[in-house]
């Protein structure tokens, strides 16, 4: 064998190195942006059950060479999730071959929502959301609260109005009480409880005092609730509604801008036929039933941890299922959310970390995304036409 002049050995490693380099880079730079877009199909929003890309949650992607940068936005509040949505799109994204460097930056947008045809929506309130039930007992004014203050907690401007003239419960689960402070002598301040603007008619009467009005009082009572209080620029306005079909649901339903309303009941047979009145009342008017929430799901003893299905099993899902929307979630009988509310300190504050108040923002993000699907409102881009003799 000839002896090769080490100059030349050199040489032919510097071109190799070169070629592998070239190769390497061509590869590298072989990602597209529609494998990407092909790649975040893949990735599934469990709050609503579509892709990123179908939920058109993918605002933008940047592609330089290997190294790749998507723009996602949520149309519901999110704040929990989104560590884990980022976390989920990067390990998708790791897949494609050849990736280099990725930067995810995800946020939330959330927007008004389409209400009833006649109406418009509420100029501080970008979405008000119903909370109702056929039947009393059912735990629906805790749920209202607590999934108010868990949409607070995931990030959203909330407030509640108490819309049960004859029973209101907000102010004792929520701490409150007192004359709402009026700075024009025109509108109510709302009262502040735990980041979260609050209206009620018991904060304008005295305890125990007996609201003895017929259907058009209470009616107009409820309106002037909504109209008189000087919300400050809501993402939500939880409605939380008197139990029944009644004149204060019809007013709600067909003279108030809702964008959607949730139905709370019980897995026992009676409370689900009075809760199928209440759902069949919102799709008459059409108003969107985001979805069902079963509360007393389940009892866990306790002393001893046994579970007991103490008003049946199954119901809220089979009704969900049967109308088709969304079971939106189950709650626990726990003593806990009881005493938590009656105190004043409801269980999505006062037990921050718990499984009970883990399912509230779980529910509370899953109603918000289910709205966030719903057609927009589009009246905030027409002028307003105004008529006069001059």
């Amino acid at each position: 064998m000839g002896y090769i002049p080490s100059k030349l050995i050199g040489f032919f490693l510097k071109i190799i190195s070169i070629s592998s380099f070239i190769i390497r880079n061509e590869k590298m730079a072989s990602i597209e942006k529609v494998d990407v877009e092909n790649r975040l199909r893949s990735v599934i929003d469990p709050n609503h059950g579509l892709d990123l890309v179908t939920a058109k949650s993918v605002k933008s992607i940047a592609v330089d060479g290997a190294d790749v940068g998507v723009k996602l936005e949520l149309g519901y509040p999110a704040k929990t999730y989104l560590p884990e949505l980022k976390a989920a799109v990067e390990a998708h994204l790791k897949a494609l071959p050849g990736i280099g460097k990725i930067t995810v930056d995800a946020g939330v947008k959330i927007i008004a929502h389409q209400v009833q045809q006649t109406l418009k929506p509420h100029s501080q309130v970008k979405n008000i959301i119903a909370v109702a039930s056929g039947k009393g007992g059912v735990g629906k004014s805790t749920t209202a609260v607590n999934l108010a203050l868990a949409l607070a907690a995931e990030g959203a401007n909330v407030g509640i109005l108490d819309a049960d003239i004859y029973g209101p419960s907000i102010p004792t689960m929520l701490g409150v009480s007192g004359y709402p402070v009026s700075h024009d002598n025109k509108t109510m301040q709302p009262k502040i409880s735990f980041g979260i603007q609050t209206m009620s008619i018991g904060y304008l009467i005295d305890a125990g005092q007996p609201m003895i009005w017929r259907g058009p009082m209470a009616t107009n009572a409820l309106q002037q609730l909504l109209r008189d209080t000087a919300w400050d620029k809501l993402d939500y306005l939880i409605v939380d509604l008197p139990p029944g079909t009644g004149d204060i649901q019809l007013t709600l339903a067909q003279q108030i801008p809702v964008s959607g309303a949730i139905i709370v009941t019980t897995p026992q047979d009676i409370a689900l036929i009075d809760a199928q009145r209440g759902l069949g009342m919102f799709e008459k008017v059409n108003v969107p039933v985001l979805g069902i929430v079963e509360n007393m799901s389940v009892h866990i003893c306790s002393q001893c941890g046994h579970a007991e299905a103490i008003f049946g099993e199954g119901g809220g899902a089979l009704m969900a299922e049967t109308n088709h929307v969304d079971f939106l979630g189950a709650l626990p009988l726990d003593i806990h959310i009881r005493q938590f509310a009656d105190s004043g300190r409801p269980t999505v504050v006062a037990e921050p970390d718990s499984r009970a108040a883990a399912i509230y923002r779980e529910i509370a993000r899953k109603m918000a995304a289910k709205l966030a699907l719903k057609a927009k409102d589009f009246s905030a881009r027409f002028p307003n036409i105004v008529i006069q003799n001059t």
